[in-house]
């Protein structure tokens, strides 16, 4: 049982360890986002939850097809959601590569 964040982004870095599966959560997360924006700039806010729907079926693709794992949102959500917000700021601040050496190092110890 994971009972702090740090733990759980631990766990969620090794649920995410292919390189497509971490690309596939980029491109739906992404574009829940651009479509956030579109829904509030036209009046269609009520829209908003399709954010959801997009950045999931990316997601759940990628556990499912490519990772073969079970996605961690359905145990831990509230963390799992921020821990993908948590990711793409990772990968696109180059500093993925960091944690998963991190990661691996603490395994080691």
């Amino acid at each position: 049982m994971i009972k702090t964040y740090a733990e759980f982004w631990d766990f969620y870095l090794t649920e995410h360890r292919h390189p497509l599966t971490r690309v596939l959560h980029f491109i739906g997360t992404s574009l829940g986002i651009v479509l956030l924006i579109w829904l509030v700039w036209s009046g269609l806010w009520y829209f908003f939850p399709l954010c959801f729907v997009c950045g999931y079926a990316f997601a759940w693709t990628a556990h499912f097809l490519v990772e073969k794992n079970r996605p961690a949102t359905f145990k831990y959500p509230g963390w799992s959601f921020i821990s993908d917000y948590k990711m793409v700021w990772y990968m696109l601040t180059c500093r993925i590569s960091r944690e998963y050496i991190r990661i691996d190092n603490t395994k080691r110890t």
